[in-house]
């Protein structure tokens, strides 16, 4: 009985997710029936729908561990079986010059970003924080963060309380702005992956735009994780510099726990080998078309659990002056962006 004590305390909260999984599908296909098209896929419902339950309830403890298995194990698996369907061929024709122009936005974002959190007022590492978690990838951008500049822990948690709940107004927001912008579905994909903060919701954000969209779109947010690297890297070095300047550190701060996870997360390296491996031509013809059905089911499964641990009262819990900072943040980050794709064109 001992054994299997780990896969009930999960069935609950993957029981729950499952169900939003399913009310999300209800809704798409009610909207679209209705309407007789689909304006918002299936995943986005999904978000919102476990976002509203998250929000409107108090959920009990029990359903925590499977929600927490189904938003990111379950969700990792989804991105590196994505990669089976993404080849190097399909991109070749963008090269360099795609990643030199998802450097510079990233650069110009993380500049901007900055600026921004400290003439609001932010401190130093709260605005670092914020500009890291705008411009890069999210909540994965401000945790490795944090151990490398010193942020404390009260920091952190604003931080990610903004991410949270204007991660999921991007993606729901973005397909508007596609749509007075005119892009097409490779334009939209690189505005997607420049500008929404985590891998999934990038998925969420361009699968109704199209597999194009929703590669490119994936390529270009893969580009953002991996200069994570370089990023934190600078960051350490300045922070090391602070503290031989002052003498003194922050002794609330988070420890440097910094590891290679953080460089290149397992799904990541995961992804990069099945593109490679479908890119050499490596990969069974058969298993291709199942490997995308596959994906699809775990990624609509992790958006349900992913905002079943959205909560809208946690905007109760931190100060405007950080969501302002987010907001201006993503606005301008979304106006290099823009900016970028016409030069690009």
């Amino acid at each position: 009985m001992r054994l299997f004590r780990p896969v009930v305390s999960l069935a609950p909260g993957i029981a729950l997710s499952s169900a939003v999984a399913l009310g999300g599908y209800a809704l798409a296909f009610t909207v679209q029936r209705v309407t007789g098209r689909m304006p918002v896929d299936a995943l986005v419902w999904c978000i919102v729908l476990g976002t509203l339950v998250k929000s409107l309830f108090i959920l009990p403890a029990v359903v925590n561990k499977g929600i927490h298995l189904c938003a990111k194990t379950v969700l990792e698996l989804a991105i590196v079986l994505l990669g089976a369907s993404v080849s190097l061929g399909q991109i070749a024709g963008s090269g360099f010059t795609l990643i030199a122009w998802v450097i510079a936005v990233l650069c110009c974002g993380l500049v901007s970003s900055y600026l921004i959190g400290r003439v609001i007022g932010l401190p130093h590492p709260l605005a670092l924080l914020v500009a890291c978690g705008n411009s890069i990838c999210g909540n994965s951008a401000i945790m490795a963060a944090a151990p490398v500049i010193g942020a404390d822990a009260d920091e952190v948690a604003s931080s990610i309380a903004f991410t949270a709940v204007l991660g999921i107004l991007v993606v729901l927001l973005l397909p508007l702005v596609a749509f007075q912008a005119g892009l097409d579905p490779r334009h939209y994909g690189i505005l997607a992956g420049m500008t929404v903060y985590a891998v999934p919701q990038v998925l969420a954000a361009t699968t109704s735009f199209g597999l194009v969209s929703l590669q490119i779109g994936t390529l270009v947010k893969l580009i953002r994780v991996m200069m994570l690297g370089p990023v934190l890297l600078g960051l350490g070095v300045g922070a090391r510099g602070m503290e031989r300047g002052t003498g003194h550190a922050n002794e609330h701060k988070i420890e440097h726990n910094f590891s290679f996870a953080h460089l290149a997360p397992w799904f990541i390296i995961g992804f990069l080998a099945l593109m490679v491996a479908r890119s050499l031509d490596a990969l069974p013809h058969g298993l291709l078309e199942p490997s995308q059905h596959l994906s699809g089911f775990l990624t609509t499964l992790s958006m349900a659990a992913l905002g079943l641990q959205v909560d809208l009262r946690s905007l109760l819990a931190f100060g405007g002056r950080v969501l302002a900072a987010g907001s201006l943040s993503i606005l301008a980050l979304g106006a290099i962006a823009l900016t970028a794709i016409h030069f690009m064109a």
